[in-house]
This record gives structure tokens, sequence and C-alpha cells, in this order.
């Protein structure tokens, strides 16, 4: 069996800079967001694989929560993902 991926699917570069297609991204039913699942889900929305209504509708985020995921990265990296540290970046 071939494990190539099918040249139409979507493909954007994931935060650990590693291909990040659909299949990839976290479990529709996640509960756990450590800072990787978000990072990857913002990824996806940057790199048009999801539209953000999408993301939200898949993961039952609000839009203010995936915004603050996305304001987050842009202000400070990765890290500022991290919900234990959230008040040291506010």
């Amino acid at each position: 069996m071939s494990t190539q991926r099918n040249k139409r699917e979507n493909v954007v570069i994931g935060p650990e800079g590693t291909p990040l297609t659909l299949a990839d991204l976290p479990s529709p039913d996640t509960v756990r967001w450590v800072i990787r699942r978000k990072a990857e889900v913002v990824a996806a929305v940057r790199g048009g694989l999801l539209t953000l209504e999408a993301a939200c509708e898949r993961y039952g985020l609000s839009g203010e929560e995936f915004l603050s995921w996305q304001r987050s990265i842009e202000s400070y990296g990765i890290s500022g993902l991290r919900t234990t540290r959230i008040q040291q970046y506010r």
C-alpha cells in the first residue's frame, strides 16, 4: 500500500514545522487543549485548511476563544498559549 498523500489534499505547515492535514488535526472531541493542539488549530485556520467558522464548530469553540489563541501566538509565540502563565502575558 502506498502512504503517499493525494496531490490535491490541502497541506499547511504546522507549528512544529511539519506538514499538517485535516487528518493530522486534533480529534473533534478533544477536551484537553494542550499548547500543541491549540497551535495546530490556529495554523490550520491561518493556512486555509479550515475556516474560522468550521474550526469553531468542529471543536465547540467560541470565536473569541479561537481569536484569543491567535492573538497569544502573534504577541508571545507558542508559549503564549500556556494557560498556567496567562497572567504573565496580560
